[in-house]
Order: structure tokens, then sequence, then C-alpha cells
């Protein structure tokens, strides 16, 4: 049976002695019920697992002692998801978790012309990927981006395959035969509810993106992301 897991920000290679904080020491004190002398784990969403003992169970300040670090490599793509938040907390809040899981690099909230969430609650969003990565046993926490407007987006360099999804019928490959396996840094834009205007969509066009198509039906934006997700990360 595995270790019970948590999430501390600040910890670094060499930490020794650790007090979590109180959201972390209650559910350790007075949920699981755990003693002095027990073991527990850690990691600092940047790929290093700790192993702990607890030494002063206090609900409040429960304070660990660091007895092994393994530092887990992360996976050699790196895939970033930019996409147009929508309307409805929920469905966007399972995208987040289940990209989590299925190993995204990166998240960027997209503001498209036709995005029609523009103010996005940035904790409660990261607080997603935390309890996702807890909960799939993982040691790298994706980087939640601010959201970013697609005109600055599309200009940005530094990606070797850059992808747009967009549901107009042109002549568009399948994003499962254009990902090129041999490069390791990519990333998709998916739309908002009402797609992205034609003007984004040559711009981005205009700046080396690749149109792609992730299947025969119209899928909701959450659902196009995480299709997404896995052609890139899994396939």
């Amino acid at each position: 049976m595995s270790l019970p897991f948590f999430y501390k920000e600040d910890l670094v290679a060499s930490s020794a002695d650790v007090v979590l904080d109180e959201a972390s020491s209650k559910h350790i004190v007075q949920v699981l019920r755990m003693q002095n002398g027990e073991q527990l784990q850690l990691t600092n969403g940047k790929g290093i697992l700790f192993t702990a003992e607890i030494t002063d169970n206090n609900r409040k300040r429960c304070t660990v002692k660091v007895i092994q670090t393994n530092n887990q490599q992360r996976a050699t793509n790196n895939i970033t998801i930019a996409i147009s938040p929508v309307k409805n907390n929920t469905r966007f809040e399972w995208f987040l978790e289940k990209a989590t899981e299925i190993g995204v690099t990166e998240i960027i909230p997209l503001v498209c012309t036709r995005t029609e969430k523009t103010v996005f609650k940035f904790e409660r969003m990261k607080s997603i990927l935390v309890s996702a990565m807890l909960q799939s046993q993982q040691t790298w926490l994706p980087v939640l981006h601010e959201a970013t407007k697609f005109n600055a987006l599309v200009k940005s360099p530094g990606y070797q395959q850059k992808f747009i999804a967009h549901c107009i019928d042109d002549a568009k490959r399948s994003l499962a035969d254009l990902n090129n396996a041999a490069l390791s840094s990519k990333i998709i834009l998916i739309g908002p509810e009402g797609d992205f205007t034609v003007e984004e969509i040559e711009l981005a066009l205009q700046n080396q993106f690749s149109a792609v198509s992730l299947g025969e039906t119209r899928l909701r934006t959450e659902t196009a992301g995480i299709v997404a997700a896995t052609l890139l990360c899994l396939v």
C-alpha cells in the first residue's frame, strides 16, 4: 500500500525538518490519525519525491523529518495545451484534472475573440492541478500560466511543433498523423465554444501553426483539450 502523499511547494533537495501547513497537518492527524514515527511522502511538484517520518503530529503544525529523497525525471515530451476557458467552471476544472493525470507539461488559459469567460481564479485552478498530481502519484506539477491573449501567444517562439485545432471545414490532417514523436516541444491551441475566428486561424497559420483535426465529430472545448493531450502525451 502506498504512503499518504502531500504537496509542499517550497521543499528543496536539502530539506530536513519540515513543518507542514494547517490543512495538511489536520488531514494527517485528524483524518488519517497518523502517529509519530509513521511515514508519508511529499513532493514539491518539481520532480522530487521525499519520504518523511512524523516527529510531531500537531494538528496545526505537523513536523516531519525527511529520511529519503528521490529525483524523478520528467517525461521527454514538453506538451503545452493553450485552451480557451469555458463558462462552466465544473467542465473546465474537469479538463485541468484530466490533463494533469495524462501528463501535460504546461497549461495556458487562452483568451480569444469569442472567449466568454475572461476572469480566472488562478489559485483555485492551481489547487485542482495539485490534487490531480497527488491523486495520480506524480511529482511534476504542470506549469499553469496566467491568461494570455491569442494574438500574443501565436507569436511566441520556442516550440518545435505548433498546432491549431479548429472546426472550419477546410483541408486538415489529423493530429495523430502530424504528431512527430521525434520532436519534444509541442503546443496546441484549443478554441472557445464558438470556435476561433477566421482571422485568428489565419494569424496562426501565418506563424507556422498547422491546422489539425481531432476527429470526425464536433467536440466541446474541454473534450477537445483532453483528446489533444492524449494524442500528444500518450500516443
